[in-house]
Parts: C-alpha cells; sequence; structure tokens
C-alpha cells in the first residue's frame, strides 16, 4: 500500500497520508521486538474529516433498500474467508495468539459468520421490532440512529475487531456508518480489515464512507470523538479507566455509548460436586483459566468455594496443575505490566500467593501461571481491593467457613458477564444451589451450571452483557443479533401518518413477506 513504513489512515474512501506529526508501532509479543510499520495518532483534523464523510454515508444509506447492507455484509464475510492466510498470519504475529486452532480455526469463523448472520437480520427485518396499531393510527420500529464509533479490545482482534467483529456487524445492520479506532497492539490486522471492507464497499455500490479506520487519536480528541454531535453512539471494550473517561464525556452531552470493562466472572463450586468429580472439574479449569493465556473477557477469574477436606484437594490439584502448565505469551508488555501490578495488589491485601506471580524471563511477555487464594473473612473486609481484575493467566480462590459467608461474598460482587455453580448430578447440592441462585443471578449477565464461562456462542439468546462493571448498561448484549443491533438504533413512531409516506416495515403490505410484524396486538407475517 505504501513504500514507507508510514502508513495511511483510510477516510472517505481513499488511503491516505495522515497529518499527524507521531506516530507508534506495534510489538511482537512472542519476541518482545517492535514491527517495522509505524501507525499515526490522528490530529483531530482528521477525526472532524472522518465525522464528515460517515454523515454524508448515514444519509445516503438511508436512501438504499436494506438488502444493499445485506448484499454488503455478504461480500465481505466472503472477502474475510478468502483472506484468511493472510488475517492469520498477520494478527499472530501482533498478538502471539496461536494460528491454529485460535485464530484460523475459531476466530475468523466466528468473525464472518457473525457478518452474515448480521445480513440475515437485515434482511428478514425482524430485528427493527415493527408494530402496527390500526386504531390508534400509530405505527413505530427501529431505525439507523448515526455514525457509530467502535473501539476494538487487543484480545480479539477478528471477532471484537473495530471493523469487522460484533460491533462493527451490528452497527452496520442498524444501518450506521463505522469509524473504526484501532487497537494499538494490532493496527496492522485491523488495517488488512480495512482493505477488504473498503473493496466489498466498492463491489457493492455502497456510500464510500460505510467504514473508515484511524489507528489512534490523543486522549483529548477521544474524548471528543465521543460526545460529538455528529455520533450516533460509541462502542468499547477495553480498560476500564479508559472507557470510563470515554463514558463521562459521552454522558455530559447524553451521547449513548456501550462498554465492556471488567469482568472477574464467579465460579462457585458446590460440596457435592468435588465429592462427585473433582478431578474432572479440576482440568476443566484449568483448561478455561489458561485458555488465550487467561486473556478472555470471560475467564473465570474467581472462584468461591466451602471449607472442606475436599477443597483442600481441590486447590492443591489446580495449583500443581499451574505450576506444572507452560505460561502462554500474553498480548502485550502493557498486559504483562497490569497483571504483574494485579497480583501485587491482591497479595498485598493478604491474599496467599500459591503458585506463580512473577514474570517471566526473556524477550516474550508472559507471566507464571498464578494463583492465589484467601478466606471468606479477608474478602469481605475489602471486596472492592479482592475483586481487582487480573487480567491473565492468574486467578483468586476464596474459601468460605458457611453458605452464609459465601452468600455475604456474592453479595459483594460487582456486576459481571458471567456467574457459574457447579453442583452435583445427584441433587445434594439442590438447597445450596435454590439458596444462592437468586443472589448470584442478580450480579451477571450470563448463568451457567456445571460449565465453565470461557467463550461466546454467537446465538441470538446470548447475553454477552451485565452489571457494571462488567459493561456501562445491564439491558444491552454485545454479541447476539438481533438484540446487539438495538445499541445503534433508535426507536420511532409514526403517529397518524399516510401509509405511502411510511418505512417500507411499517406499510400495509408485509415488505418481505416473512417478515415478523405485530399487527393490532397479534405477530404476523402477514399483510394489514
Amino acid at each position: 500500500m505504501t513504500t514507507s513504513n508510514k502508513q495511511k489512515v483510510l477516510i472517505q474512501g481513499k488511503w491516505i497520508e495522515s497529518k499527524a506529526s507521531q506516530y507508534f508501532q506495534a510489538m511482537n509479543p512472542a519476541t518482545g521486538e517492535l514491527i517495522a510499520d509505524q501507525y499515526p495518532i490522528s490530529p483531530w483534523s482528521e477525526c472532524e474529516e472522518a465525522l464528515d464523510a460517515a454523515v454524508d454515508a448515514f444519509w445516503k444509506l438511508k436512501e438504499l433498500p436494506a438488502s444493499a447492507v445485506a448484499d454488503f455484509l455478504e461480500q465481505y464475510a466472503s472477502l474475510i474467508e478468502s483472506s484468511k492466510s493472510a488475517l492469520v498470519a498477520k494478527a499472530n504475529e501482533e498478538t502471539a495468539l496461536p494460528v491454529a486452532p485460535r485464530l484460523g480455526d475459531v476466530e475468523l469463523p466466528r468473525t464472518f459468520n457473525q457478518l452474515r448472520t448480521a445480513a440475515a437480520a437485515v434482511r428478514s427485518g425482524n430485528w427493527a421490532n415493527p408494530i402496527i396499531d390500526r386504531s390508534a393510527k400509530i405505527r413505530s420500529c427501529f431505525e439507523s440512529l448515526g455514525p457509530v464509533l467502535v473501539f476494538g479490545p487487543n484480545n480479539f482482534p477478528f471477532a471484537f475487531g473495530s471493523v469487522s467483529g460484533g460491533d462493527f456487524a451490528a452497527a452496520i445492520a442498524g444501518g450506521n456508518p463505522v469509524i473504526g479506532k484501532a487497537n494499538s497492539s494490532h493496527p496492522g490486522t485491523t488495517q488488512l480489515f480495512a482493505e477488504l471492507a473498503l473493496q466489498a464497499i466498492q463491489n457493492t455500490g455502497m456510500p464510500i464512507g460505510l467504514v473508515q479506520l484511524l489507528y489512534r487519536t490523543g486522549h483529548e480528541d477521544g474524548e471528543r470523538l465521543v460526545a460529538d454531535s455528529r455520533v450516533g453512539a460509541t462502542g468499547y471494550t477495553g480498560s476500564r479507566h479508559a472507557g470510563l473517561k470515554l463514558k463521562a464525556a459521552a454522558d455530559a452531552v447524553g451521547k449513548p455509548i456501550y462498554l465492556e470493562l471488567s469482568s472477574v466472572n464467579p465460579v462457585v463450586v458446590l460440596p457435592g460436586a468435588l465429592r462427585e468429580r473433582s478431578d474432572a472439574i479440576v482440568d476443566e479449569y484449568t483448561m478455561s483459566g489458561l485458555m488465550g493465556t487467561g486473556q478472555m473477557c470471560t475467564n473465570p477469574g474467581l472462584v468461591i468455594l466451602l471449607d472442606s477436606p475436599e477443597t483442600e484437594k481441590f486447590v492443591s490439584s489446580i495449583a500443581a496443575k499451574y505450576g506444572a502448565t507452560p505460561a502462554g505469551t500474553l498480548l502485550s508488555k502493557s498486559v504483562q505490566q497490569s497483571l504483574t501490578k494485579g497480583i501485587q495488589t491482591l497479595v498485598n491485601a493478604g491474599a496467599q500467593l500459591l503458585v506463580g506471580g512473577q514474570p517471566l524471563e526473556g524477550g516474550r511477555c508472559a507471566v507464571a501461571n498464578t494463583l492465589m487464594r484467601a478466606s471468606g473473612s479477608q474478602f469481605l473486609t475489602d471486596p472492592e481491593v479482592f475483586q481487582t481484575e487480573v487480567f491473565g493467566n492468574a486467578c483468586l480462590y476464596v474459601t468460605c467457613k458457611s453458605i452464609q459467608e459465601l452468600s455475604q461474598v456474592l453479595l459483594h460482587l460487582e456486576g459481571n458477564l458471567t456467574g457459574c455453580i457447579y453442583s452435583d448430578t445427584q441433587g445434594s447440592d439442590d438447597e445450596l444451589y435454590n439458596s444462592i441462585i437468586p443472589i448470584l443471578a442478580s450480579k451477571v449477565g450470563r448463568v451457567l451450571n456445571d460449565k465453565m464461562p470461557t467463550g461466546v456462542a454467537v446465538s441470538p439468546a446470548m447475553n454477552h452483557g451485565g452489571p457494571y462493571p462488567s459493561t456501562g448498561h445491564p439491558g444491552f448484549t454485545a454479541v447476539g443479533i438481533p438484540a446487539a443491533i438495538h445499541r445503534f438504533a433508535k426507536l420511532t413512531s409514526y403517529d397518524n401518518v399516510r401509509e405511502t409516506r411510511l418505512p417500507w416495515l411499517l406499510r400495509d403490505k408485509n415488505p418481505s413477506g416473512t417478515t415478523w410484524r405485530c399487527i393490532d396486538g397479534q405477530w404476523t407475517q402477514g399483510d394489514v
């Protein structure tokens, strides 16, 4: 794309030389070496250009049929599928995530499949929830909101990427242009996606400002972006500290912003389950806790148990497994530093370090697999500190003297994406389960039984969200079409509007013949 190592930004359908005075480089976390390509930290003038182009694209999208958006999503998905080798190689270089099965066999198929799922939702029109009340002469549906900013995370360069992932798919499906802000850990991977997106735009005749890409902005410009009057909404996945700064800026002017921030994903293992299948749970937990070197948003970072001889054996077995398993590579030096700091915070608070805790020597970004332990009474002395997120291959086990103490620990939990209870299959844990499940369910977005939380199924029934601080709003999901689209849509009522002036979804004739519409209180695929 350029003979220089200085990379271009995508604005208004063109790769242009940045006006930046500062550039940054990604690092290969497996070697600790900087990658040659340099990416611009865009000045506000480039943000302005991208915003203006996105607004222009938004109004042009209004003139196109929904099928045009679906065509783009399907074309883009096909281009991604056919570009597997290049995408996987670049992502592996920038993140050290394994080529197989993680990147090539799991995350990339999920990415192009969720784009196709979004396209199917657009074609059906069901996501817009059309409602027709003939007696009141009012009809309503969800419609596009405006340009959407997407801030991608470091841990899923494909499936949550700023110009490829779930937020992107939902925003586009809702009829909104996207300005992607690449994650600094994998800018080259995001650039490859943006090139494919531009190709799909050109192939399908979509507005040229439908997808744009900036790599990084200054902190003040990032806050200015989310608060700009031209922005419809923002989707953000990343650190709590940075996310809350963006939220404050957006909230100050009433702009919607959807955040995924922090989650320790508690797992409760009840006594009967330990007596019945302790060894199997050890294996399940070790696999889940160390999957992706613990860098999963649903990583089970907090395990809560009742004191017993079986619990002692269980914790010892986990510690042995963690100590014997080679530590994986972390996504970046900053992740390594943050993980080490988090571990030290917990130890300083009184947690016992059972294994690991230290960075590994050598060039790669790595910390020894870490297991810590605290009592329920310790946890309750300072619940906030003992819920410090240690993003990576580390976990905290909390052992409680009674079910009452365990319930108090659950009551003091912050909001989480997931919460899990392991119980025996013969019913001996049922009374304990029934006593704690109402508490746990109130603290999480997804409740699991006898299954580790790592992984998020792309299902219309999935909730990848939860109470703060797991997300910024407990009523929305970042995964699961059609619900995820509603974050980037506005509900519009048409009151006494002539039938010929209504959106196609609300006219008397069902536009597709298969769209589900609520007509006078009855859901039907028929005409009015």
